[in-house]
C-alpha cells in the first residue's frame, strides 16, 4: 500500500487579468500549507474510491485523475483508493485539486509509469485550474488558466489561522463567483509584482500586500460572511483575507505562540478553525 498526504493551499495574492474565450486569466501567488487529506493506494483490477465522506465518492477529481492517467498511459489494471478528508471542501482551500494531483503522482509510482513532471503537469491541467500547482507545492506563481506554474523562493516560515464560516455548500460556487466579476475588477498584475519584490527581498509578503479579487464580490455573495470576518478580527486577527473563492477566511502570523492563541480564542468561540503553517516545495 502507498500512502500520500495532499496539502491545502491559500492564495496570498489572486488577480484576474481579463477574460478570453470564456476563460478567466489569473495571476496568483499560491502557498501550500500543512493541512492534509490522506490517500491510500493499492493495486487492483479496477479503479475504485472509498471516502471518509461517502458523499464525495461519486463525482470526485480523484477518480477523474486516476482514469485520465490510465487512459493516457494505457495501463492495464487499476487501483483501490481510500480518501481520508481533513481539508474542509468547497471553501477555497483546494483540497479536491490537491487530492487529484496527489493521485497522479501516487499512481505514477504505484503503476511504475515513470512519467516526468512535465507530462504529469499536462494531465493535471486537464483536471482543473488549481491542480497543476500541487505538482510543485511550496510557494509559486500560477498564471493563465492555472496551467503555468513557476516555483518561487520559499516563504519565511509563516503560520496561518483558518476560519470556516458555517455558510453551507454552494454548488458550482467558483464559477458563480467568477460570474460576478466584471471588467472593473480586472487588474494588471501589479499586486503580484509588488508581492514578488517583497518575497525576493525579505522572504515575506506582508498582509498589506495580499490581495484577492474575490473579496470584491464574495461578501455580497455569501450571506453573513462579513459577520464572521468581524468575529475573526474581534478575536485578535489584524488582517483577514479570503481563501481562494471562499468562504474560508485566513490570517497569516509569523509568531507561532500568537497563532496558537488566536486559534484557541476562535475555538472557544465555537467556530470551525484550523492552525496550519507554510510548506516548502515538494521534493
Amino acid at each position: 500500500m502507498l500512502t500520500v498526504y495532499a496539502p491545502a493551499k491559500v492564495n496570498l495574492v489572486l488577480e484576474v487579468l481579463g477574460k478570453y474565450d470564456d476563460c478567466h486569466e489569473v495571476c496568483s501567488i499560491v502557498q501550500a500549507i500543512d493541512l492534509y487529506d490522506a490517500l491510500d493506494f493499492e493495486l487492483a483490477e479496477e479503479i475504485s474510491l472509498n471516502s471518509s465522506e461517502p458523499g464525495l465518492e461519486g463525482n470526485n477529481l480523484v477518480i477523474e485523475a486516476a482514469r485520465l492517467l490510465k487512459k493516457a498511459t494505457r495501463y492495464g489494471k487499476g487501483a483501490q483508493i481510500k480518501l481520508y478528508k481533513h481539508i474542509p471542501w468547497g471553501v477555497g482551500l483546494g483540497g479536491g485539486s490537491s487530492d487529484a494531483a496527489s493521485t497522479l503522482s501516487a499512481l505514477n509510482k504505484l503503476w511504475k509509469l515513470k512519467l516526468p513532471i512535465p507530462e504529469l503537469l499536462l494531465l493535471a491541467s486537464k483536471l482543473g485550474s488549481d491542480v497543476p500547482f500541487f505538482a510543485y507545492g511550496g510557494t509559486a506563481v500560477v498564471e493563465g488558466k492555472g496551467e503555468r506554474v513557476t516555483p518561487l523562493w520559499p516563504l519565511y516560515p509563516t503560520h496561518f489561522v483558518l476560519l470556516v464560516p458555517p455558510l453551507g455548500k454552494v454548488p458550482g460556487k467558483t464559477g458563480k463567483l467568477y460570474g460576478k466579476l466584471n471588467a472593473g475588477h480586472f487588474t494588471q498584475g501589479q499586486f503580484v509584482r509588488a508581492a514578488l519584490l517583497s518575497l525576493k527581498r525579505n522572504r515575506t509578503i506582508p498582509p498589506d500586500l495580499m490581495f484577492n479579487v474575490f473579496e470584491k464580490v464574495a461578501f455580497d455573495f455569501f450571506a453573513k460572511l462579513d459577520e464572521y470576518r468581524k468575529r475573526f478580527e474581534k478575536a485578535g486577527a489584524s488582517k483577514v483575507h479570503l481563501a481562494g473563492s471562499g468562504p474560508c477566511l485566513f490570517t497569516p502570523i509569523r509568531e507561532e505562540l500568537k497563532a496558537k492563541e488566536l486559534y484557541s480564542r476562535l475555538k472557544n468561540d465555537g467556530l470551525e478553525c484550523y492552525l496550519s503553517a507554510s510548506l516548502p516545495r515538494n521534493t
